[in-house]
């Protein structure tokens, strides 16, 4: 059976916590109502991870994929930023709901290109989680370039982070 990939939006609370123990920690300041920090939910080990999607930009067109990064549809759809990865349980995420009726033209823009994103993901799903597991596995082993491995979010640290952060909550 295949898994069904899920787009989230994460805690921000949750990420100011993590922030604190890793600086690589993406700002997510709870303020963008219409384009919150958004991703999609992979598994990798025994964490679940928010993988953060970062919206089409014209450099993406331009930039290669990379063990850390990924373009989606080839740059057209945007990217998914692996070095980002943040493990997540239940309650630090909210599952987006992408059939809700939009106030404007621009949100409804917006949700249709979040839409094609996730079909996109989910036609891509099994090597999307090969690559996070790559990266996550070539980031603990120390078998990462020193320029990526630079970039990337401390994941075992995160992860006992996100242990801890949930047990008090």
């Amino acid at each position: 059976m295949k898994e069904e990939l899920k787009l989230v939006k994460i805690d921000y609370r949750y990420c100011d916590y993590l922030r604190r123990y890793d600086k690589k920690v993406s700002y997510n300041s709870g303020s963008k109502e219409l384009r919150p920090f958004i991703g999609v939910l992979l598994y990798v080990e025994n964490f679940k991870y928010f993988a953060p999607l970062s919206s089409p930009k014209i450099k993406h067109l331009k930039m290669k994929n990379n063990v850390d990064f990924l373009k989606i549809d080839n740059g057209k759809l945007g990217a998914i930023n692996f070095n980002n990865m943040l493990p997540v349980l239940e309650q630090n995420i909210k599952l987006l709901d992408l059939n809700k009726v939009c106030e404007n033209k621009e949100e409804s823009k917006y949700q249709k290109m979040l839409k094609t994103q996730l079909y996109w993901l989910n036609r891509h799903n099994k090597s999307l989680f090969k690559h996070a597991k790559n990266l996550y596995d070539s980031y603990l082993n120390d078998k990462l370039p020193i320029k990526i491995k630079e970039r990337c979010c401390n994941f075992s640290i995160l992860e006992e982070k996100c242990l801890e952060y949930n047990k008090n909550k």
